[in-house]
């Protein structure tokens, strides 16, 4: 598979699945515009890391709640490397606790990140990206095996998944393919900082492990290759058959 020729815009790429996805999508050709919102260390050094291997990224703030912020991303994403052929929405946040105790400032957080953030990269990817372009969105297994204490995290990731199969179906006459990725208990400071039991967790995979942000790299290597021109509105678990 190669992404020779291609721009893609990893937002929340300074993270650990983000990071891991930049230097996945860089090693396979393309220009890569590393989105951060708060962290620009950790940005630049996944620059440097593509860069010693020979790619190409440029690292670019934005507050994703702000539709100013992203217009202004893809703007210096034009100017950087011309449009975009690849959108990965993989910036998220969550707030975990009963549904009860949360507040309207946890809702807010969360929603305007996961929801509004994603759905303002949408809006101006839709009109931005080339022929035959890929949006991603990064969703949750939660949506499928809820669990108390995630429900602002698990409602937002519902709605991502849910926007991104209408707009599948708004933009087929472009051959613009819109697919969600799923990831299962990921070995990230998110997740292990979560509450939830690492160990439990991966005794329910039959791997008997967590999954790494290189195993989500891979499989959104795939979704957006041309080998996956002929699927999209569809949710790809990569759960590592967590059950």
């Amino acid at each position: 598979m190669t992404l020779e020729g291609k721009v893609a815009i990893v937002t929340g790429g300074s993270g650990g699945i983000g990071s891991a996805i930049c230097e996945r999508l860089a090693l396979d050709g393309a220009k890569v515009i590393v989105h951060y919102g708060g962290h620009q260390d950790a940005a630049d050094e996944v620059v440097t890391k593509i860069k010693d291997n020979g790619g190409e990224a440029v690292a670019i703030q934005a507050n994703l709640s702000k539709a100013e912020d992203v217009t202004k991303l893809f703007e210096k994403t034009q100017a950087s490397f011309g449009s975009p052929d690849i959108i990965i929405n993989n910036a998220g946040t969550g707030d975990v606790g009963p549904l009860a105790e949360m507040d309207e400032e946890a809702f807010d957080k969360v929603f305007g990140l996961n929801v509004k953030g994603t759905f303002l990269c949408m809006k101006e990817g839709a009109k931005r990206l080339n022929q035959n372009g890929r949006i991603v969105n990064i969703s949750s297994g939660l949506v499928v095996r809820p669990q108390p204490g995630f429900g602002l995290y698990i409602g937002s990731k519902a709605a991502v998944e849910l926007m991104g199969k209408v707009l599948s179906m708004e933009l087929g006459e472009r051959n613009i393919t819109v697919n969600t990725v799923s990831p299962g208990p990921t070995e990230t400071e998110m997740f292990m900082n979560s509450g939830d039991d690492a160990k439990a967790a991966a005794e329910r995979s039959p791997f008997k492990r967590l999954g790494q942000p290189e195993d989500i790299a891979d499989v959104i290597a795939f979704v957006v290759s041309d080998q996956c021109r002929w699927i999209t509105g569809h949710t790809f678990q990569a759960g590592g058959g967590y059950v």
